[in-house]
């Protein structure tokens, strides 16, 4: 048995006609491609591949598929559990500013504000948050 070549032979119709079932042959003992062409035409037009060679291209394009419904599947899943997390954020985002609200609150009235200077730092780090 020879092994295979990197390269398919490619042959002319009219002589795949006549060789058939050599050639065919030559697929199942070697593994071997044939790349049919129009007489006198070098682009391939078919081609005579081992049955296993077949039968992986149409699995491979099954798993495809099948790769395909299951990451649609999954990038739904995600999508959903992140507009879950996003409403959970705001909802926690909104708990917080109230509270951070409260605590400003009850601080100025026990100290006047722009009154201690690191109470002003303070509510300058969290400005964005007393803003809504």
């Amino acid at each position: 048995m020879t092994p295979p070549s990197d390269q398919p032979r490619t042959v002319p119709l009219r002589e795949a006609r006549t060789r058939f079932t050599q050639l065919v042959a030559l697929a199942e003992l070697t593994d071997a491609v044939t790349v049919l062409t129009r007489d006198g035409d070098p682009r391939p037009i078919a081609a005579i591949v081992p049955a296993a060679a077949a039968r992986s291209a149409a699995q491979a394009r099954a798993d495809a598929d099948r790769l395909a419904a299951v990451t649609a599947g999954w990038a739904r899943r995600l999508d959903e559990q992140h507009r879950q997390s996003a409403r959970r954020h705001s909802a926690e985002l909104r708990a917080v500013r109230a509270a951070l609200a409260e605590a400003w609150a009850e601080l100025d009235r026990r100290v006047a504000p722009g009154g201690d200077p690191a109470l002003a730092r303070l509510r300058a780090a969290h400005a964005d948050l007393l803003a809504d």
